[in-house]
């Protein structure tokens, strides 16, 4: 590992895969303010499949694609064009604008990424696909039930350990694959601030459930989720401009999911992929967005801990609209900040649901 080279992965050249996977069936979305040509470099693994860019920031400024992709691209216009009022439940400014790219993509699968973000390097020098790795995550049962000391039982090589419960090991169904980054480690401000240098070339080969009852930070540069199971839940809140917070988006939208994906049986897998993480924000900008979140989230992970949703909540939205109200009560004590972000919560599944209309149930 001394010589470990973790990236960029140099991909010029590389074939694109025969047969993707779940080519028809996941949409790639991505928040930017910039040319794509970070997508170069994704040609070999992300070019067969459709992409959902979401331009962030001024409308008037056109973006550059790279040729040969297969898009469709919204700015705020479009947005405002076609939700209308509910338009103010996307964020303006900030990255957490993906989430509409969420909202109206038809397909299944949804795989998000950062425009910083570039193809790794495996330990052996390899390029390596992350989207193939996050579609064998989602399509691969979760054990968020009780933990395997050998981490992923479903991969090769690996299995369920001595005293493993066998009524435990079918598993259960997998809504979101959480992968992380080699190169610029995820931190906040003040840990940026303290360990500038600081680079990640830990390579761990490992896939992890993350235990029902334990929240974790969803970093979501590098994020693929079932949007059937999860989607509705996969709100990235009120954050940038005329918001008074900033970099929480996809962490509340990972608090979100954690708790309504443990109350519906489902599972969140953390580890493999990496992507290499290109550039490191400012921190000093990123303390002005963070530091009432700082604060307050002394007060938000501990209501989440202890959240319950009734038992009447038998579908995402029933779910995250129980989350609102819950929020509503109990976090707007907090700041009145979260009065409003309850609000926009209902928006979003009230627009969600204007786009994506229940199938009848089959007679």
């Amino acid at each position: 590992m001394a010589n470990y080279n973790p990236g960029p992965a140099n991909t010029t050249g590389a074939a694109v895969a025969p047969t993707p996977l779940l080519k028809d069936e996941l949409d790639i979305v991505i928040p930017t303010i910039r040319n794509l040509d970070f997508l170069e470099m994704w040609r070999p693994f992300l070019q067969p499949y459709h992409l959902i860019i979401v331009q962030d920031g001024d409308p008037s400024k056109t973006i550059k694609v790279p040729p040969g992709f297969d898009y469709e691209l919204y700015n705020r216009n479009d947005i405002n064009k076609i939700l209308g009022p509910r338009a103010s439940c996307i964020s303006f400014k900030d990255s957490a604008c993906r989430c509409f790219g969420y909202m109206v993509s038809k397909k299944k699968y949804i795989f998000t990424i950062d425009d910083d973000c570039f193809v790794a390097n495996d330990p052996t020098g390899k390029p390596i696909n992350a989207l193939e790795q996050h579609i064998k995550n989602l399509l691969c049962p979760s054990t968020p039930f009780f933990f395997n000391t050998l981490y992923e039982p479903y991969r090769e090589g690996a299995d369920f350990v001595r005293g493993y419960p066998f009524s435990l090991r079918e598993g259960v169904p997998t809504a979101v694959s959480h992968g992380l980054w080699l190169n610029i480690p995820d931190y906040d401000a003040p840990t940026q601030l303290v360990k500038p240098l600081e680079r990640n070339t830990r390579y761990v080969d490992a896939i992890l459930t993350i235990p029902k009852g334990t929240l974790f930070p969803m970093c979501g540069m590098n994020l693929a989720f079932d949007r059937d199971l999860i989607g509705p839940a996969m709100y990235f809140g009120l954050m940038g401009d005329g918001q008074p917070i900033g970099r929480y988006d996809d962490m509340w939208a990972g608090w979100c999911c954690k708790v309504i994906t443990d109350h519906l049986g489902l599972g969140i897998k953390t580890g493999l992929p990496y992507i290499y993480h290109s550039k490191a924000s400012n921190p000093f900008v990123n303390l002005r967005k963070e530091y009432k979140g700082i604060f307050w989230q002394e007060d938000i992970i501990p209501f989440f801990q202890n959240v319950v949703l009734p038992k009447e909540c038998t579908t995402v939205q029933k779910c995250y609209i129980e989350l609102s109200k819950q929020v509503k009560e109990k976090l707007s004590k907090v700041d009145p900040y979260f009065d409003k972000l309850a609000d926009a919560m209902v928006t979003w599944i009230e627009a969600w649901d204007d786009l994506n209309p229940q199938k009848p149930a089959a007679k």
